[in-house]
């Protein structure tokens, strides 16, 4: 997870990863944050997220994304 909120960090210092829990219906995240964040959950973590999995609840919290990155690991 640490390298997770450290892609966060780098996208936003200023926000509260750990807490926060609405990032995409809150509008902290954006649509331009999320292809960054795809982007680099590609490079760090080696799996692909697709058109499909582009949904708010996967990116609203971090667990989210975590749980998203590890259900990517499995299926690849």
């Amino acid at each position: 997870m640490e390298e997770l909120l450290e892609i966060l960090g780098e996208l936003h210092p200023d926000v509260d990863f750990e807490n926060e829990t609405q990032l995409v219906d809150d509008g902290i995240l954006d649509s331009l944050d999320i292809v960054s964040l795809i982007g680099e959950i590609k490079r760090v973590f080696d799996v692909t997220v697709t058109a499909g999995d582009i949904i708010p609840d996967n990116f609203n919290t971090v667990q989210a994304m975590m749980a998203l990155i590890e259900r990517l690991e499995e299926e690849a």
